[in-house]
């Protein structure tokens, strides 16, 4: 019984850190995009986006979620992702031409107008599959209140369970 104790505080503590962690990443995003207005989160010269269309299909498609990393170094056939008024494109390079650079979807038959090389952002890195459907589901109430009843029951047990080790003792 001590060992299964100490296995459950150790993914106790590892389910921790990893919330934490978690935590202090949605802060970060909150504070940069909430309260300093940010159009994104710079992240060590990375972001993420959820992508909402699918203009890129199949390469990307509605759902995934991006990282991109924050360059200007971008070469034609990078997928890329520039700001567009008040929304962001994520694109495929066409061609740059001077200051400005063309764009096209996959799933598009035409190309983008041409864009200031000042509205880009970056070039996506990874491409992190259906990862809304995830998001949704885990941070749903019925998954996520069930989750946390049971890691503070096992926090509970385990803090007994040593307790009555010691008094044993």
């Amino acid at each position: 019984m001590k060992k299964l104790s100490k296995i459950i505080g150790y993914i106790l503590n590892i389910l921790i850190i990893f919330v934490v962690i978690l935590m202090i990443i949605a802060i970060y995003y909150f504070v940069q995009v909430k309260i300093l207005n940010k159009s994104y989160a710079n992240m060590f010269g990375y972001t993420f986006f959820e992508v909402a269309t699918g203009s890129m299909s199949p390469t990307i498609n509605v759902g995934d979620v991006i990282i991109v990393k924050l360059t200007n170094d971008v070469e034609p056939d990078d997928i890329i992702v520039c700001k567009d008024n008040n929304s962001f494109v994520t694109h495929r390079l066409i061609s740059i031409q001077d200051d400005k650079f063309i764009a096209k979807g996959d799933a598009n038959n035409t190309e983008d107008k041409p864009m200031d090389v000042a509205n880009l952002i970056g070039k996506v890195i990874k491409v992190i599959p259906n990862f809304s459907l995830a998001k949704n589901i885990i941070f749903a109430p019925q998954v996520i209140i069930p989750i946390f009843v049971l890691l503070v029951l096992l926090g509970v047990l385990c803090f007994l369970n040593d307790k009555k080790s010691k008094e044993v003792e």
